[in-house]
């Protein structure tokens, strides 16, 4: 069988992270011979030893972080894998070249000079994979390879809990309270859908702004900053709609996650929801940076209950067909075969 080492060196939150730590588990439960080598990080660390996964802790620092290469050198030539995977830039500027066959994985259009000592590249879209293909990456070493979500259930968040009217249309967006996510935008929505809430899960340096934007908007009252959450599934549970604002986005692990919850999605028209949305059939899309088509999209679906379940349903269909635990883990599997057979 395949023997993976599999590194990651990213920080504490984020898709990429959150993936990892989702894949590699599944990996080990599908019977994969693997190790893992993480950046220093209590959680993963738990995560990986309660999953049955073993792992090395190094400190990926800097061009001066010398001891980092010299450990991993040390793995690699005690644990001898047949294919060493990078996650995304940081750790893949750490793999040596050797006997094993060298990859990475990219989330997102990154400059391809950290990957020069890879042989095969995989993006977690066919727009990422496109990229790399233009940037001049082989085309028989570039492969398509989508990330999977859990689709467990938990009972919905109490909405009086959140100070949240049980009638009230809610919206829910999810993400890291950055530039690139767009809540600013979600604000504004919120704006003009005077009769809805907006449950916002998550954090970031926008916070202090947001908050100061709802106020300006006069939005206070109906929008509420819950942190980064645990219980996202009790999340979804309770929204009537989620909303994906993002103005940059290579994938959007959001939207998959709604509709593994069976929630409609209505979305601006970023790269990877462009991508995966079809409008009208498993989401809406409207323009990116533009509140006034996504408020009227949301109003749509406030006032057609039957549109609503059209969409989520249409949602669950296209989680089904890509993005499972069980058709993603087959799938690397078979790439793994593929590339050190």
């Amino acid at each position: 069988m395949t023997r993976v080492l599999q590194m990651m060196a990213g920080s504490a939150m984020g898709g990429a992270e959150g993936f990892f730590m989702r894949l590699v588990p599944a990996l080990h439960r599908a019977g994969l011979d693997q190790k893992a080598v993480i950046r220093t990080h209590r959680m993963r660390a738990e995560i990986l030893t309660e999953s049955g996964v073993p792992f090395t802790e190094m400190r990926f620092g800097g061009r001066l972080d010398f001891a980092t290469g010299w450990k991993l050198k040390q793995v690699i030539r005690d644990y001898q894998p047949d294919l060493v995977l990078g996650w995304m830039s940081r750790a893949a500027r750490f793999v040596p070249k050797g006997y094993h066959v060298n990859v990475a994985r990219l989330g997102g259009y990154y400059d391809l000079k950290y990957y020069r000592t890879c042989k095969h590249l995989i993006g977690n879209t066919q727009d990422i994979c496109d990229y790399l293909i233009r940037e001049g990456w082989p085309k028989d070493n570039v492969w398509h390879l989508p990330n999977f979500v859990d689709n467990t259930r938990m009972p919905p968040q109490d909405r009086a809990a959140l100070d949240t009217p049980e009638d009230a249309p809610l919206l829910l967006g999810l993400g890291r309270l950055h530039e690139n996510k767009a809540f600013d935008l979600g604000l504004e929505v919120l704006a003009e859908v005077k009769d809805a809430y907006y449950w916002i899960a998550g954090e970031g340096p926008k916070r202090d702004e947001l908050i100061a934007l709802a106020e300006r908007l006069g939005v206070t009252d109906r929008v509420r900053f819950l942190g980064w959450r645990d219980d996202v599934p009790a999340l979804f549970g309770a929204a009537d709609i989620f909303l994906c604002t993002s103005r940059h986005e290579p994938l959007g692990n959001m939207v998959i996650e709604a509709w593994a919850q069976g929630v409609p999605v209505v979305a601006a028209n970023s790269q990877g929801p462009g991508q995966n949305i079809r409008h009208g059939v498993n989401g809406l899309l409207s323009p990116v940076d533009r509140a006034a088509p996504m408020a009227a999209n949301i109003r749509n679906l406030i006032d057609h209950p039957a549109a609503r379940v059209e969409l989520a349903t249409g949602g669950a269909e296209s989680y089904q067909d890509k993005f499972t635990e069980a058709k993603v883990v087959q799938d690397y599997l078979d790439f793994f075969e593929k590339v050190t057979g």
